[in-house]
C-alpha cells in the first residue's frame, strides 16, 4: 500500500534517546541499537538496527497513522493505526510507552508473545 500521508520531519525541539533494544518472541531474540525521537505534539520515530548499515525496522507514527519499514516488517506497511496488521501492533504500542516515560532508563513492554526491553 502506498501512503500519501505526510509525517512531520524531526527538528531540534524533538526529544531524542538512544540505547539498546532487546526484542524477543517465542522463536527469536534480537538485540540491537535503537534511536527514538518524538515531538511535544506526539510525532514519533523509532529506528532499530544491528550494526552499521543493517536497519531492522523503521517506524514513524503519530496519533492516528503509522508507517513501518525494514526487515522485521517484511513487506512494510502504512495506514491508519486501527487497521494495522496483527504482527505490527506490539511495535505500534511503543510510542505511548516511550513518550509517557521520557526520563526512564529502562522501559519494558509485553504485547502478546512479544517482549520489548529498552535500555536508554
Amino acid at each position: 500500500m502506498i501512503s500519501r500521508h505526510q509525517f512531520v520531519d524531526p527538528s531540534r525541539d524533538w526529544q531524542a534517546r538512544s540505547g539498546q533494544l532487546m526484542y524477543r518472541t517465542a522463536k527469536t531474540t534480537l538485540i540491537g541499537e535503537v534511536l527514538v525521537r518524538f515531538s511535544k505534539t506526539g510525532e514519533f520515530e523509532l529506528t532499530f538496527s544491528k550494526g552499521p548499515g543493517v536497519t531492522l525496522l523503521v517506524l514513524r507514527q503519530n496519533d492516528s497513522f503509522a508507517q513501518v519499514k525494514g526487515a522485521l516488517a517484511r513487506i512494510g506497511w502504512s495506514g491508519p493505526i486501527d487497521r494495522a496488521p496483527k504482527q505490527l501492533r506490539g511495535w505500534l504500542q511503543l510510542r505511548d510507552k516511550i513518550i509517557h516515560a521520557p526520563d526512564q532508563k529502562s522501559i519494558r513492554h509485553v504485547a502478546g508473545h512479544e517482549t520489548f526491553l529498552f535500555r536508554l
